[in-house]
C-alpha cells in the first residue's frame, strides 16, 4: 500500500461530484485505500444535507461546477467546521473567489494519488 492510500485508512471523506464516472472512479479509490466514502453526491442541496446530517467528516473532494450550480456554500459549510477540503476541476484556478483562493486545486482529470496527499499529507 502507497503513504498517500496508508493516509486514507478509517478517513471518511465527503465527495460532491456531478459527473458519474469520475465520481465512481474516486469512491472506489478512496475505499480501496480504506476510507468511508460519504456520496458521492451531485447537488449543493444534497451535499448541505449530508453535512448537516453527519457528526465526523474527516475531508472532502469538491467539484466547483455541479449541474451549473457552484460549490460555494459547500465550500463554506465545510470551512465553518473545519473540515479540510479541496477543488476538483477543469477551471482555471483564477476563476476561484477570494475566500477560497487558497483551497487546494487539483485539475481534472483527476489523480487520486494527489487529492489523497493533498488532503492527509
Amino acid at each position: 500500500m502507497n503513504p498517500s492510500a496508508a493516509a486514507l485508512t478509517g478517513r471518511r471523506v465527503l465527495l460532491v461530484e456531478d459527473d458519474y464516472f469520475i465520481a465512481i472512479d474516486l469512491k472506489s479509490w478512496f475505499e480501496e485505500g480504506g476510507a468511508e466514502v460519504l456520496g458521492p453526491v451531485p447537488s449543493v442541496d444534497e451535499a448541505l444535507a449530508l453535512i448537516a446530517g453527519t457528526t465526523v467528516i474527516d475531508a472532502a473532494v469538491l467539484d466547483i461546477n455541479l449541474q451549473d450550480e457552484l460549490v460555494y456554500p459547500v465550500a463554506d459549510a465545510l470551512h465553518a467546521r473545519g473540515v479540510p477540503f479541496l477543488f476538483a476541476t477543469g477551471y482555471d484556478p483564477a476563476v476561484v473567489p477570494p475566500p477560497h483562493g487558497a483551497v487546494a486545486l487539483c485539475q481534472k482529470p483527476i489523480d487520486p494519488q494527489i487529492v489523497a496527499r493533498a488532503l492527509f499529507g
